[in-house]
């Protein structure tokens, strides 16, 4: 693992300027695109309750993605070094966000990953790792809100 410090770019572009850019609230477009070096563009906007477009990615979608990601991303290198195989990993991640008059602001993230494991291995040891990928989480670790965890753990049929 590098440990230190890491830095991490992106750019974002506006491309929702319709020939008056932003003259009145509905005179724009929330489109973007999101950019990182090589990597595939992420086609972003804002959610369709903030006038944006439903087909893109918006903000909240990708914080969503990206907590629910950054627990998986652990669980699966805390079970390979406890010698616990994962078949298979399918979180259901759910974001609430409180949007008022005066703030909006996400209020709990629920990561519902359902996890396969290989027959006869550890379910306890496996459970007990969700707590600590969640505990290792840089998203986690990172916000404001409680991220809770829900796990279904399941063996591979023989």
């Amino acid at each position: 693992m590098a440990y230190g410090q890491h830095k991490y770019s992106v750019t974002v572009q506006w491309t929702g300027n319709k020939g008056t850019g932003t003259s009145g609230y509905r005179d724009y477009g929330r489109d973007h695109i999101i950019r990182a070096g090589a990597k595939p563009d992420i086609p972003g906007s804002s959610d369709a309750a903030f006038l944006g477009d439903a087909a893109r990615w918006n903000p909240e979608d990708l914080l969503v993605a990206a907590a629910s990601a950054c627990h998986k991303l652990w669980y699966l290198h805390l079970c390979a070094d406890a010698g616990i195989c994962v078949l298979a990993y399918v979180d259901a991640a759910e974001g609430t966000m409180l949007d008022t008059p005066d703030e909006g602001r996400f209020t709990q993230i629920v990561l519902r990953p359902r996890v396969t494991l290989r027959t006869g291995d550890d379910r306890e040891l496996a459970e007990q790792l969700h707590h600590t990928a969640h505990a290792k989480c840089y998203v986690a670790n990172s916000v404001n809100f409680p991220i809770l965890c829900e796990p279904a753990i399941e063996f591979a049929s023989v």
